[in-house]
Protein backbone atom coordinates (compact mmCIF):
# COMPACT_ATOMS: atom_id res chain seq x y z
CA UNK A 1 0.00 0.00 0.00
CA UNK A 2 1.44 3.42 -0.90
CA UNK A 3 1.42 5.94 1.78
CA UNK A 4 -0.31 9.53 0.95
CA UNK A 5 2.61 12.28 0.27
CA UNK A 6 3.61 14.36 3.00
CA UNK A 7 3.69 11.14 5.40
CA UNK A 8 4.99 12.36 8.35
CA UNK A 9 6.82 9.02 8.53
CA UNK A 10 8.44 10.23 5.66
CA UNK A 11 9.40 14.02 6.83
CA UNK A 12 12.39 12.30 9.17
CA UNK A 13 13.60 10.42 5.78
CA UNK A 14 14.06 13.71 4.12
CA UNK A 15 15.40 15.64 6.62
CA UNK A 16 17.98 12.85 6.98
CA UNK A 17 18.87 13.21 3.31
CA UNK A 18 18.87 17.18 2.97
CA UNK A 19 20.90 17.49 6.33
CA UNK A 20 24.39 16.66 3.98
CA UNK A 21 23.59 19.88 2.10
CA UNK A 22 22.83 21.69 4.75
CA UNK A 23 26.43 21.32 6.60
CA UNK A 24 28.05 21.84 3.26
CA UNK A 25 26.58 25.14 3.31
CA UNK A 26 27.80 25.74 6.97
CA UNK A 27 31.82 24.21 6.45
CA UNK A 28 31.48 26.32 3.39
CA UNK A 29 31.06 29.44 5.64
CA UNK A 30 33.95 27.95 7.93
CA UNK A 31 36.44 27.49 5.57
CA UNK A 32 35.66 31.27 3.79
CA UNK A 33 36.53 32.91 7.21
CA UNK A 34 38.94 30.93 7.96
CA UNK A 35 41.32 31.18 4.52
CA UNK A 36 40.29 35.37 4.76
CA UNK A 37 41.27 35.77 8.43
CA UNK A 38 44.92 33.62 7.61
CA UNK A 39 44.99 36.05 4.82
CA UNK A 40 44.75 39.33 7.16
CA UNK A 41 46.91 37.62 9.88
CA UNK A 42 49.31 36.47 7.50
CA UNK A 43 49.74 40.36 6.39
CA UNK A 44 49.89 41.72 9.89
CA UNK A 45 52.48 39.12 10.89
CA UNK A 46 54.76 40.07 7.94
CA UNK A 47 53.99 43.53 7.97
CA UNK A 48 55.79 43.02 12.22
CA UNK A 49 58.69 41.91 10.58
CA UNK A 50 59.88 44.50 8.40
CA UNK A 51 62.03 47.36 9.97
CA UNK A 52 61.19 50.72 8.16
CA UNK A 53 64.92 51.00 8.32
CA UNK A 54 65.26 48.29 5.85
CA UNK A 55 63.57 49.67 3.24
CA UNK A 56 67.05 50.65 1.36
CA UNK A 57 67.01 53.17 -1.31
CA UNK A 58 68.41 52.10 -4.88
CA UNK A 59 68.59 54.97 -7.17
CA UNK A 60 70.08 52.42 -9.96
CA UNK A 61 66.60 50.64 -9.87
CA UNK A 62 64.32 53.81 -9.98
CA UNK A 63 60.51 53.45 -10.90
CA UNK A 64 61.18 50.32 -12.70
CA UNK A 65 58.39 48.08 -13.30
CA UNK A 66 56.68 44.82 -11.96
CA UNK A 67 59.76 42.09 -12.18
CA UNK A 68 60.83 38.75 -10.42
CA UNK A 69 63.01 40.59 -8.53
CA UNK A 70 59.75 43.50 -7.54
CA UNK A 71 57.08 42.08 -7.86
CA UNK A 72 55.28 45.15 -7.36
CA UNK A 73 58.00 47.97 -8.83
CA UNK A 74 59.86 50.37 -7.14
CA UNK A 75 59.14 54.06 -6.54
CA UNK A 76 61.00 57.15 -7.35
CA UNK A 77 63.89 55.95 -4.48
CA UNK A 78 64.12 53.03 -6.15
CA UNK A 79 62.13 51.55 -3.16
CA UNK A 80 60.78 47.67 -3.60
CA UNK A 81 56.84 48.58 -3.57
CA UNK A 82 55.92 45.27 -1.97
CA UNK A 83 57.73 45.46 0.82
CA UNK A 84 56.26 49.25 1.37
CA UNK A 85 52.95 47.85 0.83
CA UNK A 86 52.71 44.99 3.27
CA UNK A 87 53.84 47.39 5.62
CA UNK A 88 51.41 50.30 4.99
CA UNK A 89 48.64 47.43 4.74
CA UNK A 90 49.93 46.02 8.35
CA UNK A 91 49.65 49.47 9.92
CA UNK A 92 46.55 50.05 8.30
CA UNK A 93 45.13 46.76 10.08
CA UNK A 94 46.35 47.73 13.32
CA UNK A 95 45.23 51.31 13.09
CA UNK A 96 42.03 49.74 12.16
CA UNK A 97 41.98 47.80 15.01
CA UNK A 98 42.27 50.39 17.77
CA UNK A 99 40.05 52.29 16.28
CA UNK A 100 36.89 49.74 16.20
CA UNK A 101 38.20 49.18 19.65
CA UNK A 102 37.62 52.77 20.67
CA UNK A 103 34.03 52.70 19.04
CA UNK A 104 32.97 49.69 20.76
CA UNK A 105 33.54 51.02 24.06
CA UNK A 106 32.03 54.36 22.73
CA UNK A 107 28.74 52.09 21.72
CA UNK A 108 28.66 50.07 24.58
CA UNK A 109 28.44 52.78 27.19
CA UNK A 110 25.87 54.66 25.29
CA UNK A 111 23.48 51.65 24.49
CA UNK A 112 23.77 50.50 28.01
CA UNK A 113 23.08 54.17 29.26
CA UNK A 114 19.90 54.14 26.96
CA UNK A 115 19.02 51.45 29.26
CA UNK A 116 18.65 53.48 32.24
CA UNK A 117 15.92 55.80 31.93
CA UNK A 118 14.16 57.49 29.52
CA UNK A 119 16.27 60.98 29.86
CA UNK A 120 19.62 58.89 29.11
CA UNK A 121 17.89 57.37 26.31
CA UNK A 122 16.46 60.72 24.70
CA UNK A 123 20.45 62.22 25.59
CA UNK A 124 21.85 59.13 23.71
CA UNK A 125 19.96 59.29 20.48
CA UNK A 126 20.29 63.30 20.26
CA UNK A 127 23.83 62.47 20.65
CA UNK A 128 23.91 60.05 18.24
CA UNK A 129 22.03 61.95 15.71
CA UNK A 130 24.64 64.70 15.85
CA UNK A 131 27.14 62.65 15.37
CA UNK A 132 25.88 61.38 12.61
CA UNK A 133 24.73 64.44 11.33
CA UNK A 134 28.91 65.57 11.08
CA UNK A 135 30.60 63.89 8.10
CA UNK A 136 33.31 61.02 9.16
CA UNK A 137 35.69 62.86 6.97
CA UNK A 138 35.55 66.30 8.06
CA UNK A 139 35.38 65.24 11.83
CA UNK A 140 38.28 62.48 11.75
CA UNK A 141 40.22 65.54 10.34
CA UNK A 142 39.42 67.77 13.09
CA UNK A 143 40.37 65.69 15.60
CA UNK A 144 43.55 64.31 14.35
CA UNK A 145 44.52 68.25 13.50
CA UNK A 146 43.31 69.07 17.44
CA UNK A 147 45.38 66.59 18.66
CA UNK A 148 48.50 66.45 16.43
CA UNK A 149 48.02 64.30 14.06
CA UNK A 150 49.89 61.43 13.60
CA UNK A 151 48.72 57.52 14.30
CA UNK A 152 47.22 58.38 17.58
CA UNK A 153 45.30 61.46 15.83
CA UNK A 154 44.13 59.36 13.35
CA UNK A 155 43.24 55.97 16.08
CA UNK A 156 40.91 58.82 18.34
CA UNK A 157 39.46 60.38 15.29
CA UNK A 158 38.08 57.53 13.09
CA UNK A 159 37.10 55.67 16.89
CA UNK A 160 34.83 58.91 17.90
CA UNK A 161 33.46 58.73 14.32
CA UNK A 162 32.21 55.53 13.97
CA UNK A 163 30.43 54.58 17.03
CA UNK A 164 26.88 55.63 16.06
CA UNK A 165 25.49 52.62 13.71
CA UNK A 166 26.95 50.16 16.32
CA UNK A 167 24.94 51.89 19.21
CA UNK A 168 21.80 52.45 17.24
CA UNK A 169 22.18 48.24 16.86
CA UNK A 170 22.22 48.02 20.68
CA UNK A 171 20.18 50.53 21.64
CA UNK A 172 17.47 48.99 19.57
CA UNK A 173 18.30 45.46 21.15
CA UNK A 174 18.06 46.84 24.55
CA UNK A 175 14.66 48.39 24.18
CA UNK A 176 13.83 44.95 22.97
CA UNK A 177 15.12 43.08 25.70
CA UNK A 178 13.80 45.67 28.38
CA UNK A 179 10.27 44.24 27.50
CA UNK A 180 11.43 40.77 28.44
CA UNK A 181 9.69 38.86 31.60
CA UNK A 182 12.54 37.55 32.99
CA UNK A 183 13.85 41.56 33.07
CA UNK A 184 10.10 42.56 34.71
CA UNK A 185 11.08 40.27 37.25
CA UNK A 186 14.41 41.17 38.25
CA UNK A 187 12.89 44.78 38.70
CA UNK A 188 10.07 42.89 40.84
CA UNK A 189 13.13 41.32 42.56
CA UNK A 190 14.57 44.64 43.75
CA UNK A 191 17.63 44.25 40.87
CA UNK A 192 19.24 47.70 40.27
CA UNK A 193 19.30 48.20 36.18
CA UNK A 194 23.10 48.02 35.99
CA UNK A 195 22.69 44.43 37.60
CA UNK A 196 20.51 44.37 34.90
CA UNK A 197 22.50 45.74 31.95
CA UNK A 198 25.20 43.46 33.54
CA UNK A 199 23.57 40.25 33.51
CA UNK A 200 20.92 40.27 31.30
CA UNK A 201 21.64 42.75 28.62
CA UNK A 202 25.12 42.79 27.81
CA UNK A 203 25.46 39.09 27.61
CA UNK A 204 22.59 38.98 25.15
CA UNK A 205 24.15 42.05 22.51
CA UNK A 206 27.74 39.80 22.70
CA UNK A 207 26.63 39.18 19.04
CA UNK A 208 26.30 42.19 17.96
CA UNK A 209 28.89 44.10 19.40
CA UNK A 210 31.31 41.56 18.01
CA UNK A 211 29.44 41.90 14.26
CA UNK A 212 29.43 45.57 14.55
CA UNK A 213 33.38 45.47 15.56
CA UNK A 214 34.49 43.16 12.43
CA UNK A 215 32.23 45.81 10.18
CA UNK A 216 33.90 49.02 11.46
CA UNK A 217 37.26 47.85 10.29
CA UNK A 218 36.48 48.64 6.44
CA UNK A 219 35.19 51.92 7.23
CA UNK A 220 38.35 52.55 9.64
CA UNK A 221 40.91 51.80 7.06
CA UNK A 222 39.32 53.42 4.43
CA UNK A 223 38.93 56.38 5.97
CA UNK A 224 42.25 56.14 7.56
CA UNK A 225 44.04 56.05 3.97
CA UNK A 226 41.83 59.04 2.93
CA UNK A 227 42.48 61.64 5.77
CA UNK A 228 46.39 60.17 5.01
CA UNK A 229 45.94 60.85 1.48
CA UNK A 230 44.73 64.17 1.87
CA UNK A 231 47.32 65.21 4.23
CA UNK A 232 46.12 65.21 7.53
CA UNK A 233 46.89 61.97 8.77
CA UNK A 234 49.85 59.46 9.07
CA UNK A 235 53.33 61.32 9.09
CA UNK A 236 55.04 61.39 5.30
CA UNK A 237 57.65 59.41 6.57
CA UNK A 238 55.19 56.50 7.40
CA UNK A 239 54.80 53.57 5.16
CA UNK A 240 51.10 54.08 5.22
CA UNK A 241 49.01 53.08 2.06
CA UNK A 242 47.43 56.87 2.09
CA UNK A 243 50.62 58.29 1.82
CA UNK A 244 52.15 56.11 -0.86
CA UNK A 245 49.12 56.95 -2.72
CA UNK A 246 49.68 60.52 -2.49
CA UNK A 247 52.92 60.42 -3.58
CA UNK A 248 52.41 57.84 -6.47
CA UNK A 249 50.19 61.04 -8.06
CA UNK A 250 53.52 63.17 -9.13
CA UNK A 251 54.34 59.97 -11.15
CA UNK A 252 51.38 58.43 -12.70
CA UNK A 253 51.71 61.27 -15.87
CA UNK A 254 55.31 59.63 -16.61
CA UNK A 255 54.05 55.80 -17.32
CA UNK A 256 54.31 54.33 -13.39
CA UNK A 257 51.14 53.03 -13.23
CA UNK A 258 52.30 50.36 -10.65
CA UNK A 259 52.91 52.91 -7.97
CA UNK A 260 49.57 53.24 -7.56
CA UNK A 261 47.80 50.78 -8.90
CA UNK A 262 49.04 47.20 -6.62
CA UNK A 263 49.13 49.48 -3.29
CA UNK A 264 45.12 50.38 -4.22
CA UNK A 265 44.08 47.17 -4.91
CA UNK A 266 45.75 45.66 -2.10
CA UNK A 267 43.76 48.00 0.60
CA UNK A 268 40.52 47.45 -1.64
CA UNK A 269 41.36 43.27 -1.06
CA UNK A 270 42.01 43.86 2.70
CA UNK A 271 38.50 45.99 2.76
CA UNK A 272 36.37 43.09 0.94
CA UNK A 273 38.11 40.79 3.26
CA UNK A 274 36.96 42.75 6.30
CA UNK A 275 33.23 42.53 4.44
CA UNK A 276 33.47 39.02 3.53
CA UNK A 277 34.43 38.01 7.13
CA UNK A 278 31.93 40.36 9.22
CA UNK A 279 29.10 40.24 6.75
CA UNK A 280 26.78 37.20 6.56
CA UNK A 281 29.19 34.48 7.01
CA UNK A 282 30.23 35.37 10.39
CA UNK A 283 26.59 36.49 11.26
CA UNK A 284 25.30 32.97 9.80
CA UNK A 285 27.89 31.42 12.28
CA UNK A 286 26.88 33.53 14.92
CA UNK A 287 22.65 32.98 14.90
CA UNK A 288 21.95 30.73 17.04
CA UNK A 289 18.95 29.82 14.56
CA UNK A 290 20.96 28.92 11.93
CA UNK A 291 22.85 26.30 14.02
CA UNK A 292 21.96 23.37 12.52
CA UNK A 293 22.55 24.86 8.88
Amino acid sequence: MNKPAGDPIDKPIRKFYTSPLKMNLRTKTILIISLTSMLLLAVVINSLFINVANITTNFSAINQPPSFEHIFGTDWMGRDMFTRTMKGLGLSIMIGAFASIISMIIAVILGLMSSMNKYLDTFVSWLVDLFSSIPHLLLIILVSISLGGGAVGVIIGVGVSHWTSLTRVLRAEVKQINTSDYVHISKNFGKSKWWIAKYHILPLVLTQIFLGVILVFPHAIMHEASVTFLGFGLSPHEPAIGVILAESMKYLATGAWWLAFFPGISLLIIVLSFDLVGGDNLQRLLDPTNAHE
